[in-house]
């Protein structure tokens, strides 16, 4: 090697995987002046599916941060300041950066697939993007990691809210459980979904309690007892997989 280096003035390939393997690297399997850019891309589309998965969290609690929501929302700490012009609203603002900052990382992903194609293989007007690009992109991901997950731990979560919103369905929420009840008991189901819609159009029209409408209805309960009725309304089937699932990502 030392002598191809003296006759030549180059590194032979050699050499490269010698400091590659030194440094705990492997070298490219081709690479000319440059290395090829694909592999940046593909650092930068993870940063963005990453910042992407955090906005999701954020979008949820934006929304059930609403008014008219309000199962959960941002932590408010006493003095701070939400609306500027109403007093009133305590915004989701670190939950609405995090979806800002997303758009930022999404963008720059966008620029890294950009960069993929060079002329020749060889030009580097990837370099002034990448110098923006990637740092920027890195150090976003990691700072709204931080704030999601700081945010987490202090949401502030309202479950008598949220029953009040199952309530506000006025039951409409178990049609479902109905129509499938109906069938195991050997309705046809295009007969088993009229059943239950004519009574949950009443509801949405009418303003009345679905629960009470299908009590009522004798053809219903002359398939469905009284029991099997109730059982159909249990909110505690729709929750009977939560520890399973729990245990599942957790653990333990």
């Amino acid at each position: 090697i030392l002598e191809t280096i003296k006759k030549t003035g180059e590194l032979p390939p050699e050499v490269e995987e010698k400091v590659c393997a030194r440094l705990g690297l492997k070298p490219a399997p081709v690479s000319s002046q440059i290395l090829q850019r694909d592999r940046h891309a593909e650092y930068m589309t993870t940063l963005a599916i990453i910042a992407s998965s955090v906005e999701k969290f954020a979008v949820e609690v934006r929304h059930l941060q609403r008014t008219e929501v309000l199962e959960a929302e941002e932590f408010f700490s006493e003095g701070q300041k939400g609306s500027s012009a109403m007093p009133h609203k305590r915004n989701p603002i670190s939950m609405e950066q995090l979806s800002g900052l997303a758009r930022v990382v999404r963008a720059n992903a966008m620029a890294a697939m950009e960069n993929i194609p060079l002329w020749h293989e060889r030009d580097i007007s990837h370099s002034s993007v990448e110098r923006v690009i990637i740092p920027d992109s890195t150090i976003l991901v990691d700072y709204m990691l931080h704030q999601l997950a700081g945010h987490v731990e202090k949401l502030l979560v309202y479950p008598e809210r949220m029953m009040e919103n199952l309530g506000r369905s006025r039951s409409l929420i178990y049609s479902q459980r109905v129509l499938l009840a109906l069938v195991e008991k050997g309705v046809q189901r295009e007969e088993a979904y009229r059943m239950v819609q004519n009574n949950a159009m009443r509801a949405w029209k009418e303003g009345l309690d679905f629960r009470e409408l299908i009590t009522g209805d004798r053809e219903i309960t002359g398939h469905l007892s009284s029991k099997e009725v109730d059982e159909c309304f249990d909110l505690k089937y729709h929750l009977r997989h939560v520890d399973y699932i729990f245990r599942r990502v957790f653990g333990g």
